[in-house]
């Protein structure tokens, strides 16, 4: 393929088709899948020529749904929701709903204060993985990748980190499945961001959808090995 050729979701190598995605969690034993957080959390993000419109939760919806039709999917994540928004609003309606499955925020809003409390991002999240826990649900979560940048405060990078730093602590003290972004190579891809700058596009929400694939394969492999 041409250099200059623009990517299509079939041609990216950063993305798997649905039929191989669904090959890799093929005896997936989810039934109850949720969502709760922010608009990171939802997907949202604007279009990409040459991939399909659809943010990354709702795609590995899609995903499991190839795989066990009887899928539950419940997206609770508000655009612009903080932790303890989440903590107040959507953690009660998800533990009702019993996942088997949840997928839990990574604090990007309460980098938005002019002086973030990361001691108390931190309280809050512990307790948003302490309360999900007791759902016995698998848990997984994301970093903040490179790529989201707010350019007003000129410490961004810093504050991204401390929140990753946080968000990779938890995961491993709750078990839960934590696809890296900070440093992925499809940060440095043009077009990635929405025309907010905030959000991936199209395309980088398909990556999002491939990397949680991979992530629950990993899942699956090592309790077939058990």
């Amino acid at each position: 393929m041409n250099a200059a050729t623009p990517l299509t979701e079939e041609s990216d190598p950063l993305c798997l088709s649905p039929l191989d995605s669904a090959a890799l969690l093929f005896g997936a034993p989810w039934r109850r899948f949720a969502v709760i957080g922010d608009s990171l959390s939802a997907g949202t993000g604007g279009p990409t020529p040459g991939y399909r419109h659809r943010g990354w939760s709702d795609r590995l919806a899609d995903v499991l749904r190839a795989v066990r039709p009887d899928l539950a999917y419940l997206n609770t994540a508000e655009d612009g929701a903080t932790t303890a928004q989440t903590l107040d609003s959507q953690i009660d309606r998800v533990l009702g709903f019993g996942p088997d499955l949840l997928h839990l925020p990574c604090g990007a809003n309460d980098l938005l204060r002019r002086e973030p409390d990361f001691a108390e991002i931190g309280r809050r999240l512990r307790r948003m993985y302490e309360l999900a826990s007791e759902s016995d649900a698998l848990l997984t979560t994301f970093t903040l990748g490179k790529a989201y940048v707010v350019p007003v405060f000129p410490d961004w990078s810093e504050r991204v980190v401390r929140c990753n730093d946080i968000t990779r602590e938890l995961a491993a003290a709750y078990g839960a499945v934590v696809v890296d972004m900070w440093d992925h190579a499809v940060n440095g891809r043009d077009g990635l961001l929405s025309e907010d700058r905030i959000h991936f596009a199209a395309s980088g929400q398909a990556v999002m959808a491939t990397e949680m694939v991979k992530g629950l394969s990993h899942v699956l492999a090592r309790t077939a090995h058990a």
